[in-house]
């Protein structure tokens, strides 16, 4: 095995040999953002081991969510303080280091992390002392998270004849395998994608004119294609979980649906609108329960299927490649995650839609009801106006009454002093002067307590 490239985070490699020299040394007055080397050197991070025939290599993909990096580092930091190997730096999302008789190249994802061994040599049967077996099994069995993807992997060198399709079926426990001739023909790959009696999965990969290079690179598709199918697959039984949740929304969906036309009464359209309103909450929940994981598998299925395109297959007679088989088992799997979230999608519209036309027909009934109740206040109101009217006329005749009774007093007194005054002609005089002024001022009244409307 040749020399890998150890590497620690982005912020602690460069993508040229040597060091960066800082601007400020190259007397440019240019001001560096601080995050142009760190952004600069990520399309280098994670590079391919550099594997040289025969060498064996173990993956294990452990789930243990999206929180437990720190927890990961710590725990290859005790790995490598055993070995006397330098640790993973602080904040690293992926470490690759000697521990001499191998090699162990960590890796951080969103919700898993990979730990993948590697150890040159060969022996008679390429499965029977896996990499695996190079790290110490107190260390294995306290990994953080749960084991999903476990794949032992072999490289044969170009010296070795091609195995033929008995000694494949004898490998892999049958013929069920799958296969192809890959890098233009520089190799050749098998596997069954399927989990044998070690726990493990396995894949054979035959040094037909690979470079190092080329077989470190080759070595990490074959090995993220069986991590990524099974993460993707990861959404199925989430898919199939929520199915019958989904098909009971439906059907009291198309229930109330069809009750709508016949509602009568504004409190049966209520009802129906809370029920609509339960059916979107739930909806709603099934949602928010799923979209990360059916969109974490539209994104490991695509990882999938560009690392298939890039091993470049040509089909080796009566084995079928590795596309042909992801497009036969994988594929539909995820057709059917797609479906589902697609139905999920479609029933929210539909349930949006149902309760917007109920709301209307709940907003016209009660607009027409508020018409007749404001019909019914304008005849109030009326009323209300014509009382006043009359209270208001029978104010004047009141008023006047107390005052012309006043007059009549007043003038009364005046002919008991002397005066020639005839009290009875003077109220007579006076009843019409009083009236008058008795009604101007009960207007004036009004139309300063009704600001002038009436």
């Amino acid at each position: 095995m040749g020399a890998g490239v150890s590497a620690d985070d982005t912020t602690e490699t460069t993508a040229f040999p040597g060091r960066i020299t800082p601007l400020a040394a190259t007397r440019r007055p240019l001001r560096e953002h601080t995050l142009r080397v760190t952004l600069t050197n990520e399309v280098h991070a994670r590079p391919p081991e550099a594997l040289s025939a025969p060498v064996r290599a173990s993956t294990l993909a452990m789930l243990s969510g999206e929180t437990a990096g720190e927890l990961e580092r710590r725990y290859l930091a005790r790995l490598c303080e055993w070995a006397g190997a330098p640790p993973p730096s602080r904040g690293a999302t992926h470490h690759s280091g000697d521990f001499g008789s191998f090699r162990l190249k960590w890796e951080r994802h969103t919700e898993f992390s990979t730990y993948t061994v590697f150890r040159p040599g060969a022996v008679g049967d390429p499965f029977a002392e896996p990499a695996l077996d190079a790290l110490p099994d107190d260390w294995l069995a306290g990994l953080p998270g749960e084991l999903m993807v476990g794949v032992h992997i072999a490289v044969l060198d170009r010296d070795t004849a091609e195995p033929s399709p008995g000694q494949l079926a004898a490998l892999f426990g049958s013929d069920n395998y799958v296969g192809a001739r890959i890098s233009g023909g520089a190799g050749a790959a098998w596997t069954d994608f399927r989990i044998h009696g070690d726990g493990f999965s396995r894949v054979l990969l035959h040094d037909r004119s690979l470079t190092v290079r080329q077989t470190g690179r080759v070595v990490q598709r074959l090995l993220e294609i069986e991590t990524y199918r099974v993460m993707a697959l990861l959404a199925l039984p989430v898919a199939r979980e929520v199915l019958p949740r989904i098909g009971t929304i439906e059907t009291e969906l198309a229930a109330l649906t069809a009750r709508t036309p016949a509602l009568k009464g504004l409190e049966d359209e209520r009802d129906v609108l809370d029920r609509l309103t339960r059916l979107s909450a739930q909806t709603e929940q099934i949602a928010a329960e799923t979209s990360y994981r059916f969109g974490a598998a539209r994104a490991y299925y695509d990882i999938v299927e560009r690392r298939i395109a890039e091993l470049r297959e040509a089909r080796i007679e009566g084995t079928p490649p590795i596309a042909e088989f992801m497009d036969r088992r994988l594929a539909p799997a995820i057709r059917t995650c797609e479906a589902v979230q697609l139905r999920l999608e479609s029933l929210s519209q539909r349930l949006a839609r149902a309760s917007n036309l109920l709301r209307t027909r709940v907003e016209i009934a009660v607009e027409g009801q508020n018409a007749e109740l404001l019909k019914s206040m304008d005849r109030r109101a009326d009323l209300q106006l014509r009382l006043q009217e009359t209270v208001e006329g029978l104010s004047v005749v009141a008023i006047s009454y107390y005052l012309i009774g006043i007059v009549g007093y007043a003038a009364k007194a005046l002919k008991g002093a002397g005066w020639k005054v005839d009290p009875d002609l003077l109220v007579g005089l006076m009843i019409p002067v009083v009236l008058g002024f008795v009604w101007i001022g009960v207007r004036r009244i009004r139309k300063a307590l009704t600001g002038g409307k009436h």
